[in-house]
C-alpha cells in the first residue's frame, strides 16, 4: 500500500464469529481509489451490464465501471447476510479509529459510500473531497452538513479563480440526482447476486440520503437552519 494514501481500514465482525476486512487507500493527489480486487472480474463489473442511465462513459472504451470493479469484493463476501444481522464495526485511519456496534446494513453502508466516491465514476467524483474526510456511520444529517459545507468550499476556491460569481445549490442539487442514478443502476447489478439482502440494502439506505440531500436543497435547508440561528440574547 502505498505510504502517502489515505487509509481507512475498515473490519466488521459479525456476531457468529466471522471476521472482515476491508483495506481503503486514496491516492493522495487524485482521492482516487487505489484497487484492490484484480482480473479476471465478475461479468456483472461490466460496463454494459445494467449500465446506469447517466454514465458518460462508453462500453467501446471503458470495459468495466469502476464502482462495480472495486465492490466486487464486498459484493461477494456480504450477498449472503442478512441486513439486521448484528456486528461490530471499527474503521482505523491514520489519525483516528472509529467503532460502533450496528447493523451489518449501516457497516456496509459506510464502506459503500466512500468506495462509491473514490472510484474514478465521472458522476461520483465530485464526493472526492468529503470521502477524503470520511466520517463512518454518518447520520443524515451529518451527511447533508458536510456535503453542503464543502460543496460551498469548493465554490468559493472557484470563485477565488474568477470561474463563478456567486454561491448556490443549484448544481449540488443536480449532481445529486445523477448520484441517485448511480445508485438505482448499482442496485439493478447486484439485485440478483444473492439470497440476503444486506449488499442491496446499503445501496437502498445510499440512495434515500441522496434523495433526501436533493429534497433539502429544494427546500433551502430547512433541518439545519435553526442552527444558525442567533439566540435573542446574541
Amino acid at each position: 500500500m502505498n505510504q502517502n494514501a489515505y487509509r481507512f481500514d475498515y473490519r466488521i465482525e459479525l456476531e457468529d464469529g466471522q471476521h472482515t476486512r476491508f483495506e481503503i487507500a486514496l491516492d493522495p493527489v487524485t482521492l482516487t481509489m487505489l484497487t484492490a480486487s484484480s482480473e479476471p472480474y465478475p461479468p456483472w463489473t461490466q460496463l454494459a451490464y445494467n449500465q446506469c442511465q447517466c454514465c458518460p462513459l462508453t462500453p467501446q472504451t471503458r470495459l468495466y465501471c469502476p464502482i462495480a470493479v472495486n465492490i466486487t469484493d464486498l459484493v461477494e463476501k456480504f450477498k449472503d447476510i442478512l441486513s439486521h444481522k448484528n456486528c461490530r464495526v471499527v474503521c482505523e485511519t491514520d489519525d483516528r479509529t472509529y467503532s460502533k456496534q450496528t447493523s451489518a446494513m449501516e457497516g456496509l453502508t459506510s464502506v459503500f459510500g466512500i468506495i462509491m466516491a473514490t472510484s474514478h465514476c465521472p458522476v461520483m467524483d465530485f464526493l472526492k473531497p468529503m470521502a477524503r474526510f470520511h466520517l463512518p456511520f454518518a447520520s443524515v444529517e451529518e451527511t447533508m452538513v458536510r456535503s453542503t459545507s464543502l460543496f460551498l468550499l469548493g465554490q468559493y476556491f472557484e470563485y477565488k479563480k474568477g470561474r463563478i460569481k456567486q454561491f448556490d445549490f443549484e448544481e449540488l442539487e443536480k449532481k445529486y440526482a445523477r448520484v441517485q442514478l448511480v445508485n438505482e443502476g448499482l442496485l439493478a447489478r447486484i439485485r440478483s447476486l444473492g439470497n440476503q439482502d444486506a449488499d442491496k440494502n446499503a445501496i437502498i439506505t445510499l440512495h434515500s440520503i441522496s434523495q433526501f440531500l436533493s429534497l433539502e436543497m429544494d427546500f433551502s435547508l430547512a433541518t439545519i437552519a435553526h442552527f444558525f440561528e442567533r439566540g435573542q440574547d446574541d
